[in-house]
C-alpha cells in the first residue's frame, strides 16, 4: 500500500492500519513516526487488529520497550516497538534482542531513530501529523526490501 489519507478519529486511524494490516508480510518493519500524541499507538492498535490480535490489548510500549500480540490461535501476530526511552546507538538495541525478533510477525516500531536502520530496516514508514482540527494526516511510504544484517 502506498498513498495516505486523513483520518478524523481514532476508529478511522485504526480502520487505516487494518488496511496496510493486509499487505504485511510476516519480516514486515513499519517505523510509525510522528509526534508525542500523533496517533502512533492508535495506528499500531489498527495494525494489530488487522493482523488477528485483540485490538483492546495494544498500548505503548513505552516502558517494556516490546510488546507481542497474538492472535486467536495463541501464536504471535504482532510485535510492537517503542524506542523512545533508549538513546540512539545500534548496541543499546543489539543488547535488547532485537535482531533475533525479526521474522515470524510483523514488527511496528515506534521512534525508530536514527540507527535502528542498521538492524531493523524499514519496509513501510507511515508519518502521522496530528492537525490543529484534531484531524490526522497519515502517509505511506513504502521501502525497498532488503536482507538485514547479521
Amino acid at each position: 500500500m502506498k498513498g495516505g489519507a486523513v483520518t478524523r478519529s481514532e476508529a478511522e486511524t485504526e480502520a487505516f492500519a487494518r488496511d496496510l494490516a493486509r499487505d504485511l508480510g510476516s519480516t514486515a518493519v513499519v517505523y510509525l513516526i510522528g509526534d508525542l500524541g500523533a496517533g502512533k499507538t492508535t495506528f499500531a492498535r489498527g495494525l494489530a487488529s488487522g493482523l488477528g490480535a485483540v485490538a483492546r490489548e495494544v498500548a505503548s510500549p513505552t516502558f517494556a520497550i516490546l510488546h507481542e500480540y497474538a492472535g486467536p490461535g495463541g501464536g504471535i501476530v504482532m510485535r510492537h516497538l517503542d524506542l523512545y526511552r533508549l538513546a540512539d546507538r545500534a548496541g543499546e538495541l543489539d543488547v535488547l534482542g532485537l535482531p533475533d525478533a525479526v521474522g515470524g510477525a510483523p514488527i511496528a516500531v515506534e521512534w525508530p531513530g536514527r540507527t535502528i536502520g542498521e538492524i531493523l530496516p524499514a519496509t513501510h514508514e507511515v508519518a502521522i501529523l496530528a492537525e490543529a482540527d484534531g484531524s490526522r494526516n497519515i502517509t505511506i511510504t513504502p521501502r525497498a526490501a532488503r536482507s538485514l544484517p547479521r
